[in-house]
């Protein structure tokens, strides 16, 4: 028991007489308190100070400039290594070749014969360059004292004094002495600050390069945004994808699951490697977590595609490099190449870029091509950039129908045999009889004699969904859209799907939103070349490209609308598609309405000249001699089997029907009969506007009388 200590309280002041005693109170002795060793305590210090966030800042820091500084040098030790030795070269050669691309290795190898030979070059240029300099200083130090000695004697001979002789010669003298002296104050500082100017400018290389691990770089830098993508990235990125099989099989395997990945390859502005799954895993997936795959690449979804390869459980992933794909391609060869021309047969429409960064064109021959998308994704705009290219190959005629009316196709005016611009039904009317005359004009040229040569004949129509939805009904109860058999627009769209091909009569279709009521089936999966931009639903992408292409991997509906505006996903043979693949995506040139008319004139000057046939109005009594002046337009004289097909274009109620009889008979009543030119027979427009002119006059003669 410890002691207890007696405390004795004092008042301050002297008591006064009825103040109480003083009071005697006994406190205990409170208990000791444990003693902590020295040892403990400062250890507590020391994992406090270590742990502490400003420790760890300091240490970051310390080891980001460090780290700065030394892989600065390797940098520039690597860049000096590259300028004096092929090694870029020889590492683009090694990438070519694992690319599979042997032309640019090829052309990689010729660059680097160029440098070795060029550096040769120079080398040999060196044995002789000391002896050229010594000649060099020896004739510039004899003219230079010679011409300094003159001018002594010029001054000395002003002067008088013959002192003055050697004056320059002095002068230079005592001027070098003065640069010298200059240096060798010069000199030692420069030795000492030398390193240290050394050293920052390798420091400012790492920090432009971040050339540091990542947990020592800043906390806003430390998010891997644009990480390079690794090996180990890559299979780290599989195992945490939250597929279980895939995880214990990487985790199972003894290499960590190097053994999954083929090589990966430089594709574009991103790399692409080819990832073979271990047994229990499918490859769908892998396909439907896209999202949760890219976060794990640090990059957004769009920056990741997955594609099945032929080879059984692979896939093939191309990561884009981060914010690639934000970024504008070039313009199109139409606009930078004013000498450009096309090629139906042999030539392909460069139609933009693929996401490996190479030039994507596609063979238009003997295609039927389907494009859709969202609203205002950039449809017109891809569509129009093919016609464009197309125009400019004068054997090819356009019938064009835009159903929007927004002016997106008025260049083709004067290029187009027939142009039809409005949402109406009307214009639905109109352009469901266009495309019924080019049925005619198929099959006119199917009864043809074997062996004729049949020009293009390209019917485009804008915005096919409107005639598809069109409510109206003709004369004999038959409506113009719908998707039945008794539908116009759609047996139309179907027959020439089936036969037009053959004789080069080819239908070329964009639609919005593909559905089953406003894009039928059967024309669907009539078209060669299936295109799509941004679309919201995988049903709807199933739509337009084919389940085959979805299955394969194409998502259009993963498109980010609004932001990857004349992207399209495209499924045809008429484009290379990389090996395995069903599809492939392209970032089309975007062609303005102001340059895609430069271009529309251009094809124009290559022609002899186009009369555009415009909607008319319906149901008016027809003038077939009017009819036929109209359809000749410029030219001094047709082919009457053509002044036929443009009548038909022109109204297929009234001219439909036409046979070589029935304009034969028109124009030898009015004095204008055909004639032969060159063994075929023609329609001479003189004779015609002769015929109009006479029979004006004996009109307004008869009036007068």
């Amino acid at each position: 028991m410890s002691e207890n200590v007696v405390h004795l309280h004092k008042p301050t002041d002297p008591p006064a007489a009825d103040t109480a005693p003083t009071v005697l109170t006994v406190v205990p002795d409170a208990p000791p308190a444990p003693s902590v060793p020295l040892w403990v305590r400062s250890g507590r210090a020391v994992k406090t100070a270590a742990t502490h966030e400003s420790t760890r800042a300091t240490v970051r820091a310390v080891a980001r400039h460090g780290l700065y500084t030394l892989n600065g040098g390797r940098i520039v030790a690597r860049r000096t290594w590259d300028g004096k030795t092929g090694a870029r070269y020889e590492r683009m050669i090694r990438a070519a070749e694992a690319a599979g691309n042997l032309e640019a290795a090829e052309e990689w190898e010729e660059r680097l014969q160029r440098f070795r030979a060029a550096r040769h070059h120079r080398r040999m240029d060196l044995l002789h360059s000391p002896i050229e300099a010594a000649k060099g200083v020896a004739v510039g130090a004899g003219m230079s004292v010679g011409v300094l000695v003159a001018l002594g004697v010029v001054m000395a001979i002003n002067t008088g004094e013959a002192r003055d002789v050697v004056t320059p010669l002095t002068a230079t003298i005592d001027f070098i002495a003065l640069l010298i002296r200059i240096v060798q104050v010069v000199w030692g500082p420069a030795l000492t600050i030398g390193p240290f100017l050394a050293l920052l400018g390798l420091w400012s290389v790492g920090r432009k390069q971040q050339a540091a691990p990542n947990w020592a770089l800043p906390a806003n830098v430390r998010n891997g945004e644009g990480e390079p993508i690794t090996p180990s990235i890559v299979v780290k990125a599989l195992r945490d994808l939250g597929v279980p099989a895939l995880a214990r099989a990487i985790k199972e395997m003894g290499d960590a699951g190097a053994s999954m990945l083929g090589p990966i390859r430089i594709a574009g502005c991103g790399v692409e490697v080819d990832v073979t799954l271990p047994s229990g895993v499918s490859t769908i997936e892998v396909q439907n977590r896209r999202r949760k795959l890219a976060e794990n690449l640090t990059r957004h979804e769009h920056e990741v595609f997955i594609t099945i390869p032929t080879a059984a459980r692979t896939v093939r992933l191309w990561v884009a490099d981060s914010g690639a794909l934000d970024e504008p391609i070039g313009p199109s060869p139409l606009v930078t190449d004013e000498t450009l021309t096309a090629d139906y047969a042999k030539g392909r429409a460069p139609w933009g870029q693929d996401l490996r960064g190479d030039a994507a064109s596609l063979s238009l021959y003997q295609r039927h091509l389907l494009i859709t998308g969202l609203s205002n994704q950039g449809k017109t705009a891809a569509l129009r950039a093919l016609a464009l290219w197309l125009a400019l190959d004068r054997t090819v005629e356009f019938r064009v129908a835009d159903l929007k009316g927004a002016g997106d196709w008025a260049m083709f005016d004067g290029l187009a045999t027939v142009l039809i611009q409005g949402p109406t039904d009307d214009h639905v009317i109109e352009a469901t009889e266009m495309v019924e005359g080019g049925v005619a004009e198929m099959e006119r040229r199917l009864t043809a004699p074997p062996g004729t040569a049949f020009p293009p004949l390209t019917l485009l129509v804008d915005e096919a969904q409107v005639a598809f939805m069109c409510p109206l009904t003709d004369a004999n109860k038959r409506p113009y859209g719908g998707s039945k058999a008794t539908s116009r627009y759609f047996m139309a769209a179907r027959k020439i799907h089936n036969q037009g091909r053959a004789v080069n009569v080819l239908l070329w279709q964009g639609t919005q939103d593909p559905t089953d009521q406003n894009l039928p089936k059967l024309v669907r999966e009539g078209a060669h070349v299936r295109a799509s931009l941004a679309l919201g639903t995988e049903s709807q992408a199933r739509m337009a490209l084919g389940d085959k292409a979805v299955n394969g991997g194409a998502a259009p509906n993963l498109l980010r609308p609004g932001l990857d505006k004349g992207t399209v996903v495209v499924a045809s043979d008429g484009i290379a598609i990389p090996a395995g693949q069903s599809s492939i995506t392209v970032r089309t040139h975007y062609i303005d309405t102001d340059t895609a008319a430069e271009i529309a004139e251009r094809a124009k000057r290559l022609r002899d000249g186009v009369t555009t046939l415009r909607v008319i109005e319906r149901g008016e009594e027809r003038d077939p001699l009017t009819d036929i002046a109209t359809v000749l337009g410029d030219a001094p004289r047709v082919l009457t089997a053509d002044v036929l097909k443009r009548l038909s274009s022109l109204n297929a109620d009234a001219y439909g029907g036409w046979t070589p009889g029935d304009l034969k008979r028109v124009l030898e009543a009015a004095g204008a009969e055909p004639y032969k030119s060159d063994g075929r027979m023609v329609v001479g427009r003189d004779r015609v506007l002769r015929a109009l002119a006479n029979r004006d006059a004996d009109g307004s003669a008869s009036a007068s009388e």
